[in-house]
Parts: structure tokens; C-alpha cells; sequence
């Protein structure tokens, strides 16, 4: 009886012990524990702070003359109030302004020598970088190389024995998997914040060349450029981008795969400016329509809508209404996976591509060339990279014939698609503007547009003929010098 009795309360107390011990490894499966990974890492994580030097006028635009006012006239006093002091004339540029902005983004510690990974939007057009360390140290940093296209940029601070991140692998990411980001949203430093992997692959219409890893993970302004780990405490991604209607998080949030990143870090390093690979055509989605007009079981792979001249892909003989199902062996599900694909093949590598045309597949060898500069010789996606023309602040692209229709306009022009802090936002050039004269020259094309534009006077006025629904219009600009 007493051997029984001490049987039975040992298999009591082994039951309570396992069923704690089932507990706390639910509680670590369901909800993991973020405690280690943050202590670990933290350190690693910088807070990158910008200051720029902008300059305004106060004035009326040259050209605008009133009528001479007696010294003592009211309205003068009210032109002053909104003006500022006139030059003798009666107009032209008024007062300049001088004023500083600050912008906050994150970033992240690469080696122990100084090296400092952020997104390229976080320093773009700085005149100051400062990087806060963890220890609040306030140090300088220099800006080694940027690559706008991946939105990535390499920094450099003077210090030694720093915190180094761990560099991971986003390749066998699954959704679902936890993720974990650290930066500094809103300027508060070093937060942590948690979620899954919502997607990977993703696509967005400004950005051709990388493929996001989309994650539900709480990002704010001040998070872009800080690292996104996973549970094995590496990084394996920059966050960079968040979907929102208010500016705030809406639980979609974008990071670059840290391959695209050391890709684009390491050319820097080497050859102090990235190269791509061209394929040299412009593609668009395949429909469940078009499968069915090209005799696809399925909507799959990328269709070419335009062959660029004098490209790899002409050269190769790919052809308008080829759709591109394979690259290099990989399957093309979708037009915005081709890209990125393309994207990272070495320069001068000849690879398989393999199409669909006339209904039979065939496969094409194409050597692959480099990207060039220009954004108007890039391939898209869905249609032609906007040419940006930062001496005006602007971003231009062609004319459909919907539009051309709308606005009745025969042929040339360019459509204003973005306006930034410039010499054409001062002027009033607003979004969804037709430009179709500068300088006293017709505008043929984006391509003859940025040549222009090259060519204007520094620091001189020309004028832009302007259309929009209120008919054309003559605005003046200065060109910056």
C-alpha cells in the first residue's frame, strides 16, 4: 500500500510539473519573447538626424509691374505687408529667406569601423548628418555612396569597436514569420515594435528594382533606414516605406531584403556607384483576358508592350507581344517580378530568357547590358519610368492618347507627374501640368525635355509654356545655378 500510495503521488507531481513545463512553451510559441533580441541588437541601431539649408523669395515675379503709389498710398503698405520690399520697377524677386529643415530617420551599424546603413530618402539633399549612438554619442557622418533606385545609402562616421548587426538572409522568409523592427519613429529613439511577414515580392509603382518584403510591423516616420530582424536576432531587411492614407501606420509596411542592400553597399564600396542589369523593354501585367488571347491557360510572366531601340532585348530579337515567362531559370509569375531579376544579372552575362510567342514557348539567350543613367532608357513595369529633372524640381513622363485627346494637344509635350521643392514649384508648375515650351523651344519628348534643360541659362529667367484646363499659360522660372 505505501509503495502504491508513493507511485501515485509521484505521477501527480510529474503531471503538474509537465503540464507547467507545456504552458511556457506555448507561451514562447504564441508569443514570443522580444526581451533578448532587443538587449542584443539595440546597440547596433543609430538615430540619423538631417539639417538642410533651403532659400525663399518674398516678392512679386519679375515682369509683374504696378503702378507707380505715392509714398504715403495705403496699398502700399499692404503690397509691403505681402511682398516685402519691391526693386525699383515695381517687381522682380523681392526679399530672399534663408531657413533650415530637420528631418529623423534610422539606421543601422555594418562594421566596427564606422560603416552606417540607411535609406537614401532619410539623407537626401542634407547639409548636415549626425548619427546618435546608442551610448549618446553625437557623431558626424559622411555620405560614401547612395543608390536613389534602391533607396539605399552608405555612411560613414569616425569611430572605432562599434556594435555590429548581424547581416542575415531574406531568401527563405516565409509569410507569417515573426519580425521584429528598431529605430526611432517620431524621434523616439530606439523602439521596438513586432509583427509578421505579410508577403514577399512585392512590387510598388515607384520602386521597379526591389522586391519588398511586405510585414504588418508598426512603422512610423523616423523608422525608414533602421533594420528588420528576424527571431535569430539578423538582419534581414531595411525598412523603408509604408502604405498610409493619413501619414501614419495602417499595418502595411515595406523593407528592402538585405540582399539588394549588401548588393548595392559592396558596389559602392568597390566601384563607388551601382550598376544594373538592362534588358531594355517595357512590360505591363498579363490579365485573364490577354492569357486568353495568347493562348495561356493561365495569367503568368510579363508582357512586352515596347522594345526600346538599340537595347539587349532588340538586339536579341525579342518582339512587342512576347510574353516573358522565365529569366536566368526562374519563373516569372508576374510583370513586376521581372526587374528586380534583371536588376541584379551581371553586366554582360548572356542568360536564357523564355517566351511565349505565337501561342508556343521559345527561348532566347540575351546579353545583358547596363542600366543606364537615364530613367527614360530604363525597363518598367507597368509603363516608363518618370524622367526626373531635379535642376526644376520636376518629374516628367509622356503623353497617352487619352490624354493628348483631353487636352488637345496634337502632338509633343510632357506631363508634369510629381512637383518637389524647387525653382517650378515657386513658379506655380503644378501636378498633371502640360509642358510644352521652354526657353522659346517646343517640347518634343521627356528625353529632348532633359536636354533642354541641361542647356538653360544659370541663374537666369526663362519662360515655360504651360498647359492645363484653363487653357495655356506663360510662367517664368529662374534657373538655379
Amino acid at each position: 500500500m505505501r509503495s502504491v500510495k508513493a507511485v501515485s503521488w509521484f505521477n501527480v507531481v510529474f503531471l503538474l510539473v509537465a503540464n507547467a513545463w507545456a504552458a511556457s512553451a506555448y507561451a514562447k510559441g504564441g508569443l514570443p519573447d522580444f526581451t533578448g533580441l532587443y538587449a542584443q541588437n539595440s546597440p547596433g541601431v543609430v538615430n540619423i538626424s538631417t539639417t538642410s539649408k533651403h532659400v525663399s523669395r518674398r516678392g512679386l515675379p519679375r515682369g509683374l509691374e504696378i503702378p507707380e503709389l505715392p509714398e504715403d498710398h495705403p496699398l502700399g503698405d499692404l503690397l509691403r505687408k505681402f511682398f516685402g520690399e519691391l526693386d525699383e520697377g515695381g517687381g522682380g524677386g523681392g526679399e530672399e529667406h534663408s531657413f533650415n529643415t530637420k528631418s529623423l530617420g534610422s539606421g543601422f551599424i555594418l562594421s566596427g569601423d564606422g560603416y552606417v546603413v540607411t535609406n537614401y530618402h532619410v539623407i537626401k539633399d542634407a547639409d548636415e548628418i549626425i548619427a546618435k549612438l546608442s551610448d549618446r554619442r553625437e557623431l558626424k557622418a559622411k555620405v560614401v555612396g547612395t543608390d536613389a533606385r534602391s533607396d539605399i545609402a552608405l555612411l560613414k562616421i569616425d569611430a572605432k569597436d562599434l556594435p555590429v548587426l548581424k547581416i542575415g538572409s531574406s531568401e527563405n522568409l516565409k509569410p507569417g514569420e515573426w519580425v521584429v523592427a528598431i529605430g526611432s519613429p517620431f524621434g523616439f529613439e530606439h523602439s521596438i515594435t513586432a509583427g509578421i511577414v505579410s508577403a514577399k515580392g512585392r512590387s510598388l509603382p515607384s520602386e521597379n528594382y526591389v522586391p519588398f518584403i511586405q510585414t504588418d510591423v508598426a512603422i512610423n516616420p523616423g523608422n525608414s533606414g533602421g533594420p528588420l530582424f528576424d527571431m535569430d536576432g539578423q538582419v534581414i531587411g531595411i525598412n523603408s516605406q509604408i502604405y498610409s492614407r493619413t501619414g501614419g501606420f495602417m499595418g502595411l509596411s515595406f523593407a528592402i531584403p538585405i540582399e539588394v542592400a549588401m548588393d548595392v553597399v559592396d558596389q559602392i564600396k568597390t566601384k563607388g556607384h551601382v550598376s544594373r542589369g538592362w534588358l531594355g523593354v517595357v512590360i505591363q501585367e498579363v490579365t485573364r483576358q490577354l492569357a486568353e488571347s495568347f493562348g495561356m491557360s493561365k495569367p503568368s510572366g510579363a508582357l512586352v508592350a515596347h522594345v526600346l531601340p538599340d537595347s539587349p532585348a532588340q538586339k536579341a530579337g525579342l518582339r512587342v507581344g512576347d510574353i516573358i515567362v522565365a529569366f536566368n531559370g526562374k519563373d516569372v509569375p508576374n510583370s513586376g517580378a521581372l526587374p528586380p531579376m534583371v536588376g541584379r544579372t551581371r553586366v554582360g552575362e548572356t542568360v536564357p530568357v523564355v517566351i511565349i510567342r505565337d501561342g508556343r514557348q521559345k527561348t532566347i539567350k540575351v546579353e545583358i547590358g547596363e542600366l543606364p543613367e537615364e530613367p527614360g532608357s530604363q525597363m518598367g513595369g507597368k509603363t516608363v519610368t518618370p524622367h526626373k529633372e531635379l535642376a526644376l524640381g520636376l518629374e516628367v513622363a509622356p503623353l497617352n492618347d487619352e490624354q493628348r485627346k483631353e487636352l488637345g494637344i496634337d502632338k509633343g509635350g510632357v506631363l508634369v507627374t510629381e512637383v518637389h521643392e524647387g525653382p517650378a514649384k515657386s513658379a506655380g508648375i503644378r501636378k498633371g501640368d502640360v509642358l510644352r515650351m521652354i526657353n522659346n523651344t517646343p517640347i518634343t519628348d521627356a528625353e529632348q525635355f532633359r536636354k533642354l534643360v541641361k542647356e538653360l541659362p544659370k541663374g537666369k529667367f526663362v519662360s515655360v509654356l504651360i498647359q492645363r484646363e484653363g487653357g495655356p499659360a506663360f510662367v517664368p522660372i529662374k534657373v538655379p545655378k
